[in-house]
């Protein structure tokens, strides 16, 4: 992947939580020029282990074959649905980066005090390793894990599609997307 080239597409994936059963995800194809081209929706459980499928199906139900890398705002969603980046990364095929936006001490605490005796939670949340800080030139810091690209191709990219601020565009945009999804009561997105 050359991440210089200026017809780069990235799948931005956010949620909206609105506390209930089930949490929506917005995915926003957009190139590197900000152009959107596409998006897509699936849906995970509040308090489940069901948001790495949710994402593998939300990119495969886009069927498209020129998405270069797909972008996602936080690896632990809908309290406590923990994404494994690296499936996403081996099931799809494209790079995944995971940006965050704040320093954190880290959940496990928080993990073991919802979910008590939940090993297997526990254990997926410490396979998702540190975040690295990469400065942007917006003058924000913002926090990835980058799989299947080098931390310097993925702060490259992320720098490329932040447009102000400190989220990147496909995500902010995605993550609009999703909450107006969840606020509507006349949209509703199947499973």
């Amino acid at each position: 992947m050359h991440v210089a080239k200026p017809g780069l597409r990235a799948l931005g994936i956010a949620e909206s939580y609105s506390g209930r059963e089930r949490s929506t995800l917005a995915g926003v194809v957009m190139r590197k020029d900000l152009l959107i081209d596409g998006v897509a929706f699936a849906r995970v459980t509040v308090g489940g282990s069901d948001a790495t499928d949710a994402v593998i199906r939300l990119v495969a139900s886009l069927a498209r074959r020129d998405i270069n890398l797909i972008l996602i705002s936080g690896c632990v969603i809908a309290w406590y649905n923990i994404i494994d980046p690296a499936a996403v990364q081996e099931a799809t095929g494209l790079p995944v980066i995971v940006a965050t936006y704040e320093e954190s001490e880290g959940l496990e605490e928080e993990i073991r005090h919802h979910f008590p005796g939940d090993a297997g939670r526990l254990a997926a949340y410490r396979r998702l390793g540190g975040r690295t800080p990469i400065p942007l030139h917006t003058g924000y810091t913002l926090f990835i894990r980058p799989y299947g690209i080098s931390h310097d191709d993925a702060a490259k990219v992320c720098n490329d599609f932040t447009h102000e601020g400190r989220v990147p565009e496909p995500l902010r945009v995605a993550r609009l997307i999703a909450r107006g999804i969840v606020r509507s009561p006349l949209c509703e997105v199947s499973p």
